[in-house]
């Protein structure tokens, strides 16, 4: 899905005709973010450590780099890395169906998508911390509007219609891309480095490992359980060529 999300982005980039792009879902969830029992392959930890990086690196890079003004549209409970890209676009409209959860603590792994900084910037630092840490904050539709993390909550069997609209007002105003909270689009690449390697840290860490064994075997994915089960009895050989 990201591959061909990527697609799409680089077509709507060259395609002079379209001057705004609405992201959105289908169905009653926005998204459940990244998969990230399918994100690590066995591999010398060393390699493993800079996929990981450039992995979450250019995800997030399509968001920011994008040269035109992206409308996020949410459909419904967003998840992870659908929350934390949607803050790297031009504004969010959510349907009052909406839930947003990052559960990045939970899952032993540090924040990505330059939430460390967005979300403060956008929320304060205290909804930030609720939401990036232990306390697990997954705020409604109605609650992300008072806190500032999305612009606009609209009944569901309105939002496309209404997300129209304010995509069409953006091409006939001429409104040029602006990603919100207003931090230099520099500043947030160098986020987004720091913090790739920050969760590539994590993703090798001994919490994420042994949660993410515990959470795929309960989930009877046995053959992706046991790369984590792997990676995680033999860290103390592997850690040390990181």
């Amino acid at each position: 899905m990201m591959d061909a999300f990527a697609l799409a982005f680089e077509k709507a980039a060259e395609d002079e005709q379209t001057k705004a792009v609405i992201f959105t879902g289908a169905g009653d969830y926005y998204s459940a973010g990244v998969n990230l029992g399918g994100t690590l392959k066995l591999m010398a930890p060393k390699k493993l450590h800079s996929v990981i990086v450039e992995h979450n690196q250019s995800l997030f890079d399509r968001f920011l780099t994008f040269p035109k003004p992206i409308l996020v549209a949410i459909n419904g409970p967003a998840i992870g890395a659908s929350v934390t890209s949607a803050t790297l676009c031009d504004a969010i409209i959510a349907a009052n169906t909406s839930t947003f959860s990052t559960p990045f603590a939970a899952l032993g792994i540090s924040p990505e998508g330059c939430s460390s900084v967005q979300f403060a910037t956008l929320m304060g630092e205290h909804n930030a911390q609720r939401m990036l840490g232990h306390e697990g904050w997954k705020p409604n539709a109605e609650e992300a509007l008072a806190a500032g993390l999305v612009q606009w909550v609209m009944p569901k069997s309105q939002l496309q219609g209404e997300a129209q609209k304010i995509a069409q007002e953006w091409v006939t105003n001429g409104t040029r891309r602006k990603i919100l909270g207003g931090i230099a689009l520099s500043e947030l690449q160098r986020v987004n480095e720091r913090e790739s390697i920050m969760l590539a840290n994590r993703f090798l860490g001994v919490d994420f490992l042994r949660g993410q064994f515990t959470f795929l075997w309960r989930k009877q994915k046995h053959a992706q359980s046991m790369i984590f089960l792997f990676l995680w009895l033999l860290r103390p050989l592997w850690k040390q060529f990181l």
